[in-house]
């Protein structure tokens, strides 16, 4: 999916020079601090043979995700066909399978790193470390053509992806429930079976291999264009007061509350089990390091809202209307913020010793 396109649409979502409302600062910013979703992955112990058909024990003994939902969130119109997957690992690779219900299988582009979301398709976004640079993304349709990139830094912060970067020893397979790019026929279902090696994810130059227990930062998008039949062909769907075809539907896993997939603190939480597929699914508990780090986020939106609305950064919290002092429920926290007119850097500390940091390129990591 493009990112650059929908930039200024996301951008909107953030005003403010009107004053906040004085019992909720979020207000306003909703649909970006819904609560991710949340995945556990549990290890095979099976030889995963990459197919497309999910044959192995191991996939029958774990669970599908939710279904997707349109990717600003639930309250925009339900997807026409479900998505789903499911997670697998071992201690050399993270296996995917996703199931995309379909009744018009098509596909166009055959072409490795063509620029695979002018087809439908399905996008993987994987940030190892959370801290929303250097992270990848994988894109496949139909004909089981590949585009994998890895991005230094989002493009709202000036990232510029690498598509020359490949997935060393990445495989997929494709198997269709249907005809591909038959019209006058209905079809099922495409599923696609992958195994990314985590030796892959090597791009930074710093190897991410994950451990049980560690989480990691995931989302998958679904990109799906409104089709005609036009002979014998499908064609997408045109708006006839511009002659240009109409926007694509972008469907995900966990809600990004703006049409930009490139908002890494928006992913989901995918953690990693120790337990052998087959086992129950234990509770994902980020929530207390996510209520932290939102208020470093609503920071950040409000500094680059600020910035372009008058040319430089707010050099207190007051101009961005936000409490030095958090006290809410059970959270105690502080915020400290330096900035000058081009950078700014500020920090989150709570009462029990845990805290975290963020400056003007949205790079968000743990105070040490």
């Amino acid at each position: 999916m493009s990112a650059s396109k929908f930039l200024l649409v996301a951008l909107a979502f953030f005003s403010i020079l009107t004053p906040a409302a004085s019992q909720d600062i979020f207000k306003g910013h909703e649909a970006l601090f819904t609560k991710p979703r949340g995945y556990t992955v549990f290890r095979t112990n099976d030889q995963m043979v990459i197919d497309g058909k999910p044959q192995e024990a191991s996939w029958n003994k774990v669970d599908w995700s939710e279904y997707f939902i349109d990717i600003e969130g639930a309250n925009k119109t339900a997807p026409r066909y479900k998505t789903r997957f499911k997670l697998l690992w071992d201690t050399s690779t993270l296996y995917v399978l996703v199931d995309l219900e379909e009744p018009n299988l098509w596909a166009s582009i055959h072409k490795r790193d063509a620029i695979i979301y002018q087809d439908n398709d399905i996008e993987i976004f994987i940030d190892p470390d959370g801290d929303t640079h250097e992270y990848y993304e994988i894109e496949i349709n139909a004909h089981n053509t590949v585009f994998d990139l890895f991005m230094p830094r989002p493009y709202r912060n000036g990232g510029r992806a690498r598509i020359g970067w490949d997935a060393t020893g990445f495989r997929s397979a494709v198997q269709l429930k249907g005809t591909l790019n038959k019209p006058g026929d209905k079809d099922d279902s495409w599923q696609v079976e992958m195994a990314i090696p985590f030796r892959a994810l090597n791009a930074s130059e710093v190897l991410r291999i994950p451990a049980a227990g560690v989480t990691w930062r995931i989302n998958f998008s679904r990109v799906q264009w409104d089709l005609d039949i036009v002979g014998d062909r499908y064609v997408k769907k045109v708006d006839s007061s511009t002659g240009r075809s109409l926007p694509e539907h972008n469907w995900v896993w966990s809600p990004q509350g703006v049409i930009n997939m490139h908002y890494p603190e928006r992913w989901g939480h995918v953690f990693f089990s120790s337990k052998a597929a087959g086992a129950s699914n234990p509770s994902i508990t980020t929530a207390g390091n996510e209520h932290l780090k939102n208020y470093l986020w609503l920071l950040y939106y409000k500094q680059q809202s600020y910035r372009r609305k008058l040319g430089r950064y707010a050099a207190s919290l007051n101009e961005i209307q936000l409490p030095a002092d958090i006290k809410r429920k059970e959270l105690e926290a502080t915020i400290q913020l330096n900035a000058t007119g081009d950078q700014f850097n500020a920090t989150i500390a709570a009462t029990d010793g845990t805290g975290w940091k963020i400056d003007e390129t949205g790079k968000i990591l743990p105070v040490e």
